[in-house]
């Protein structure tokens, strides 16, 4: 089979890889869907080794892709048939840890201290036809949910929904979400469904139309205006309740700080870079809580999935484009302009 693999500077590949069979404990995925994640731009464009662009060590090139979804095609010794039967469609959760430590256990094996795969990232990821995962990261798909759908709840939108569960988002809230990428624009969807007023900022004209007729209340292009001064103006003065910055800039993220109100909660989700403000006058003298929020468990995951056919919410309608495997280098390219809704390679 053929693999997305990233080479950096702005450079993939389609590799020739063996068809993976599964070992005690594995299943095999045939992959019906392949999320584009904004994430994916780190190891894409990075320079040097695509690993360790996020910090997660190195290795040999890897097929990326960490939003798989399908169907079990091969069970490994050991898997009983009736937890993931063949045929069953399925989500995956993209780590990996020990399986013993109490983060493994209860679901969170991203955060395990003895070391972790990322499935798209150290591991071989979603973007081939199959792909092989340990038996215990499979997340069953509803029938009312697409693959593609079930794509983007395996990393950008689960990714959204657990942010917003951290600072606990409701009817009672105004919501800034500053950047309006995959989790970003799945944040302003559910954002709106969990009953939140939703101000959707970014610099992108294209994005923020995106927002817009995903149900934001209001847009804001940061480019043009300053983004606090439009929150307090929109808060009578007051500042947000909550405020979440998806895009890792620091520009965004000191203002996610500054347009939340007293006791408001901040919430953190784009990776890297670092960031300076000032502690006592936007943090202590205003009682706000921050927080750092990395994806989601297993069982998060299956909670996202249920929140959305529960809440009967079209999240097809975050993607844009769709693409096969042999597009994938004007793919990544389009993706890289940051200027579209959410990509998905379709087998």
């Amino acid at each position: 089979m053929r693999g997305i693999v990233f080479l950096g500077d702005r450079k993939l590949e389609l590799k020739e890889f063996p068809d993976p069979t599964p070992g005690p404990g594995e299943a095999v995925l045939a992959i019906k869907a392949s999320g584009m994640c904004g994430s994916d731009l780190h190891p894409y464009r990075a320079t040097g080794n695509a690993a360790a662009a996020l910090g997660l060590g190195s290795g040999g090139p890897v097929i990326g892709g960490h939003e798989p979804c399908g169907v079990v095609a091969a069970l490994g010794p050991g898997v009983a048939a009736d937890f993931a039967p063949v045929g069953s469609r399925v989500m995956n959760h993209h780590y990996k840890g020990c399986g013993r430590c109490k983060h493994c256990r209860v679901g969170w094996s991203q955060l395990c201290r003895a070391g972790i795969t990322v499935y798209g990232m150290t591991g071989h990821g979603g973007h081939a036809p199959f792909m092989k995962v340990p038996a215990f990261t499979l997340v069953p798909l509803a029938d009312e949910l697409s693959f593609e759908e079930g794509a983007a709840i395996s990393c950008g939108t689960g990714t959204a929904y657990g942010a917003l569960k951290r600072i606990d988002v409701s009817g009672r809230d105004t919501l800034v979400v500053f950047g309006q990428g995959p989790v970003g624009l799945s944040a302003t969807v559910l954002g709106r469904a969990m009953g939140a007023r939703v101000i959707a900022v970014d610099v992108s004209p294209e994005r923020l139309k995106l927002a817009k007729d995903f149900g934001a209340d209001e847009i804001v292009n940061s480019k043009e205006t300053d983004p606090v001064a439009a929150v307090n103006e929109l808060t009578h003065g007051e500042g947000a309740e909550c405020t979440m910055d998806c895009t890792g800039v620091a520009e965004a993220r000191v203002a996610a700080v500054r347009s939340a109100g007293t006791w408001g909660r901040v919430c953190f989700v784009g990776e890297g870079g670092t960031t300076t403000f000032d502690i006592s006058q936007q943090m202590l003298r205003r009682q706000l809580t921050i927080h750092a929020s990395w994806t989601f468990s297993a069982m998060g995951q299956a909670e996202c999935a249920r929140f959305i056919v529960d809440k009967k919410i079209p999240l097809k309608t975050i993607f844009t484009h769709r693409f096969k495997l042999e597009e994938a280098d004007q793919a990544y390219r389009l993706f890289d302009t940051q200027t579209t809704g959410k990509g998905v390679f379709l087998f």
